[in-house]
């Protein structure tokens, strides 16, 4: 009979809680933050007074970004199902994807490869520019419609890095990449927010397959902020009359 599996993670009794060892009540709660208990879950250690400060400054980076997508629909369904709030929450984080949000993992993917492997980097961004540019594919962590020439967060979030003193072999990789895209592409393209956290994140030691978690905590802190609003101003209400409005119905051809 195979091993039956097993959780490192958290059990409880009538009067404790454990979580990965730690008695929540007495060791954990009070004297850790959020963002440290958050690192703690992922990387079975607590983080740094560093790593912590980046990864509370990557949370705060892209909790909130205005009417985009996952608040819009948040705010659509907090009109459908006023008193269900974690339903709207919900169906906000399903926008979290490859498009928006959670570009970090596909970013994070190539850095971490790139620095793993080694030898010729400008040689490596190459390739990795030239197979996207073939593909018609966008870069992950390049590019941003709002923000140009360069996305304002970045640059921050890079400076809060180096005060924090990860060792910024990911920054820098992401750097010469954005150098070779923008030799390639003939024009100057910013790395954007996402990017930027993908490389902090690794410098941090997180691993980029829980990458677009870390954007799912982020946004979900966003969202609620959306809700509360949405309750007083009933905007969904009227995004959904704005839409009526601008895509009118057409009989269909034969």
């Amino acid at each position: 009979m195979a091993d039956r599996p097993t959780t490192g993670i958290a059990t409880s009794t009538e009067t404790t809680i454990i979580v990965r060892g730690r008695d929540l009540v007495g060791e954990l709660m009070g004297k850790y933050s959020f963002t440290e208990f958050v690192y703690f879950l992922i990387c079975h250690r607590f983080p740094t007074a560093g790593e912590t400060r980046v990864l509370d400054a990557c949370l705060v980076t892209i909790a909130e970004h205005g009417l985009t997508p996952s608040s819009i629909v948040t705010r659509l369904i907090a009109d459908s199902v006023p008193e269900e709030t974690q339903v709207a929450m919900a169906a906000g984080l399903l926008a979290v994807g490859s498009v928006f949000v959670g570009t970090m993992e596909g970013c994070g993917a190539i850095l971490r490869r790139g620095v793993a492997q080694g030898g010729d980097l400008h040689a490596y961004c190459r390739e990795i520019v030239a197979d996207f540019r073939a593909r018609k594919a966008a870069l992950p962590g390049f590019g941003h419609p709002i923000h140009k020439p360069d996305d304002p967060r970045v640059p921050r979030l890079f400076e809060i890095a180096a005060e924090c003193g990860v060792k910024g072999e990911y920054i820098a990789l992401l750097k010469r990449l954005g150098a070779e895209l923008n030799r390639q592409a003939g024009r100057h393209l910013t790395i954007n927010a996402t990017g930027a956290i993908a490389a902090l994140l690794l410098e941090i030691g997180l691993p980029v397959e829980i990458m677009r978690g870390i954007a799912v905590v982020s946004r979900a802190g966003g969202l609620t902020g959306h809700i509360v609003e949405e309750r007083a101003t009933h905007s969904g209400r009227h995004i959904w009359n704005m839409v009526e409005h601008a895509i009118p119905y057409e009989e269909p051809k034969e």
